[in-house]
């Protein structure tokens, strides 16, 4: 809630960081999603005496609830910031308490969380296509914060598939979107798995660069 949050005990697996552009009444609001980058040169990893973060063979950056200690080193190595402590046990009074997602793990007070990808909605495309004795297809896994974008700005997929939409997408050679790509503190070398693409704006704002980062939108691809 606000209280926690203004004491730096904020909980969220996504957050919009939000930039006002402009003087005056000339000005324009922009809005970034940020999240776990799952990034393939994790500073996090690389810090936690437990190894309860660690990278899979898919690429993503996973946790082991059960043996995260809570010394929070990975939070703190985070160049992203959104990695979140548990400081409570939650507990939701009826009937809320029925309606938890059961294919999410509960996390306990003392453990370090943050966004893993909707690991559990790949796990189950992947289940579903191999008792279907096929491959699975690209789109076939959709993460929770691109069933719920109104925009449709958030792709999902394998970005090692050259012919799915999210490898299209963040393809760094790929001239018609070269200019609009980024990566979120990429000079750091943390090596992100999300893409993020600049939208051109139609109109320049005052006081600012056409072709500078903050006069265009960012929509963003996971991989």
């Amino acid at each position: 809630g606000k209280i926690r949050t203004a004491i730096g005990r904020e909980m969220s697996w996504i957050r919009l960081e939000r930039y006002i552009e402009g003087y005056g009444d000339d000005f324009e609001t922009r809005f970034s999603p940020m999240l776990c980058q799952h990034c393939g040169n994790a500073g996090c990893e690389t810090v936690c005496p437990v190894y309860a973060t660690y990278h899979n063979p898919e690429g993503l950056n996973a946790m082991v609830y059960n043996r995260c200690v809570g010394t929070r080193y990975c939070s703190n190595n985070c160049a992203y910031k959104v990695r979140r402590f548990n400081w409570f046990n939650y507990e939701f009074p009826a009937p809320l308490d029925q309606q938890l997602n059961t294919t999410i793990t509960t996390r306990e007070v003392g453990v370090m969380e943050k966004c893993t990808f909707c690991v559990q909605r790949i796990q189950g495309a992947k289940s579903d296509a191999k008792n279907l004795g096929r491959d699975l297809e690209d789109g076939e896994v959709v993460t929770a914060c691109q069933q719920t974008c109104p925009t449709k700005a958030i792709t999902f997929g394998n970005l090692m598939d050259p012919e799915s939409k999210v490898a299209k997408n963040a393809l760094r050679d790929n001239t018609e979107k070269r200019d609009r790509q980024y990566e979120v503190l990429a000079e750091l070398n943390y090596k992100p798995a999300i893409t993020y693409l600049k939208k051109v704006n139609t109109r320049e704002v005052v006081g600012h660069d056409s072709d500078r980062h903050g006069s265009q939108d960012p929509e963003q691809t996971h991989s």
